[in-house]
């Protein structure tokens, strides 16, 4: 079982999270994801919502995004956000792994940059390959880690391939 960090070195994070944003925006990361309108996206252990945001704004009105993260304080920021700025097609999600969303419904998984954190990631991987499309796509970057070991984390168990080795994440498939 994964525990979420306290909440100041949580609010510590979320703030660099904002200047890295600035040098490396969130939208090429989303391209190569392939997230297009109407697509449903989850974004596990999302965090303050770096990528939450301009994903929904890529999703429209037609699309649905999953803002999924154990810690309470993550929920909190991006609920306050998601309420500020009306925004309808965002929905949050307090877990440390089971999402309580159908089979096969998830067009895009965003896990970025949490890997490294995740002492259950083969339980993980399976909620994930549960909840994903058949033609799905899994989507993972982290710098916290060399490629090879990626590409073995997420490969490990069988449920996921590698589709494609992008400049910014790794896409998988079942």
């Amino acid at each position: 079982m994964n525990k979420p960090m306290n909440s100041f070195a949580f609010r510590s994070m979320a703030l660099m999270f904002k200047v890295r944003d600035l040098f490396n925006r969130p939208e090429k990361y989303l391209k190569e994801a392939t997230i297009t309108e109407g697509k449903i996206v989850l974004d596990y252990g999302c965090g303050p919502g770096s990528f939450v945001f301009p994903a929904s704004g890529i999703v429209g009105n037609t699309g649905k995004i999953y803002a999924v993260d154990i810690h309470p304080t993550a929920i909190k920021m991006i609920d306050k956000k998601i309420k500020r700025k009306n925004i309808t097609n965002i929905v949050t999600i307090q877990t440390d792994c089971a999402t309580n969303l159908p089979n096969n419904y998830v067009d895009v998984v965003l896990l970025y940059d949490i890997i490294h954190m995740l002492n259950n990631i083969d339980e993980i991987l399976t909620e994930l390959t549960r909840i994903l499309k058949p033609e799905g796509i899994l989507s993972v970057s982290n710098p916290h880690m060399k490629e090879e070991n990626i590409i073995l984390k997420i490969t490990n168990n069988n449920q996921f391939k590698l589709f494609n080795n992008g400049e910014k994440t790794f896409s998988f498939k079942k």
